[in-house]
């Protein structure tokens, strides 16, 4: 399966590694990871990694991104890893580049890349680069060994979604050769001071429900600006106050920006992702998100939702 992508690394002098805008533990420790792996193996090449800042997984080592002019990706390869569709990739440059290749665990929705490893069954994009490692024979830096195990936990719910398999511990322990210090990563990852908790009692409070029980919270761009948060943990760290509410299987969570309503889909039980793929959007089979224009499309997504619901019962 990796063979393309390990000759294509060893062909190319220049390496540009590419990865999702707004990103998660996954995308970061992923594309970190990948890095230092090709560094230790290859220390000729020249590998950049590009993308927005790192915001709140600021604190992973190595998560400054590289600013690199476009001349550089003139016979360069690019790698794209944890992203599902082109219009999700941050830093479009990528196309400049002489050759292509994307490693992802999402559902596919298109090809991207001259060369596509792409496997759903893997819990994380970071256990797929772990994978990559151990099936080539490849050094595992320690860097790469803390990045990569960082986002198989931010990725896997700490080992507690169903898409973890006995391939997931294998690359847990093959990551764990190295000493990972993981009290201070959870204390990075899920330590919460009290103005968070106040958020989160405030959002737990915002929580509506359909008629079959599909649990939402809507919170609009006048609402976004009387909170202590980034726009990150109000979308995607707000959606896990819906999880674990007995009899609601399907949960969603809608935020006003500028650029239209952010969406983040869950499901206990069933697949959201063919809705989130109706609206432009993509991801896992029960976690996924897409961006919609405004309030009323939402709503028509919440409808479709509620539909999904309706039919299992």
């Amino acid at each position: 399966m990796y063979e393309q992508v390990f000759k294509a690394i060893k062909d190319y002098p220049v390496i540009i590694i590419h990865r999702h805008n707004n990103p998660d533990g996954d995308a970061l420790g992923s594309q970190i990871g990948l890095k230092h792996i090709i560094k230790a193996n290859f220390p000729e090449k020249t590998v950049f990694t590009v993308g927005d800042e790192a915001g709140r997984y600021a604190f992973m080592a190595d998560s400054v991104m590289d600013v690199i002019p476009d001349e550089v990706y003139e016979g360069a390869l690019a790698i794209i890893l944890d992203t599902s569709a082109r219009k999700l990739i941050s830093d479009d440059r990528y196309a400049k580049a002489a050759m292509t290749v994307r490693m992802d665990h999402h559902l596919f929705c298109e090809k991207i890349a001259d060369v596509e490893v792409v496997d759903s069954s893997c819990e994380s994009c970071c256990g797929l680069i772990a994978d990559f490692c151990m099936s080539c024979g490849l050094k595992l830096p320690e860097e790469a060994a803390v990045a990569l195990y960082t986002g198989m936990v931010t990725d896997s719910g700490r080992f507690r979604y169903d898409s973890v398999n006995g391939r997931t511990f294998k690359a847990a322990a093959f990551l764990m050769q190295h000493p990972i210090d993981t009290n201070e990563l959870y204390r990075n990852l899920y330590a919460s001071d009290y103005e968070q908790m106040r958020l989160r009692a405030q959002f737990v409070l915002k929580i509506q429900f359909t008629e079959k029980n599909v649990a939402y919270i809507y919170t609009t761009k006048e609402e976004i600006e009387r909170y202590p948060s980034d726009l990150f943990g109000i979308s995607r760290g707000m959606v896990s106050t819906m999880s674990d509410i007995k009899g609601v299987d399907i949960w969603v969570n809608f935020t006003e920006t500028e650029k239209g309503v952010l969406c983040e889909l869950r499901s206990s039980r069933f697949n959201i992702n063919p809705i989130a793929v109706k609206y432009g959007g993509g991801g896992h089979a029960k976690a996924s998100g897409a961006t919609v224009r405004d309030r009323e499309e939402a709503m028509a997504m919440l409808a479709d939702l509620d539909t999904l619901m309706e039919a299992s019962l």
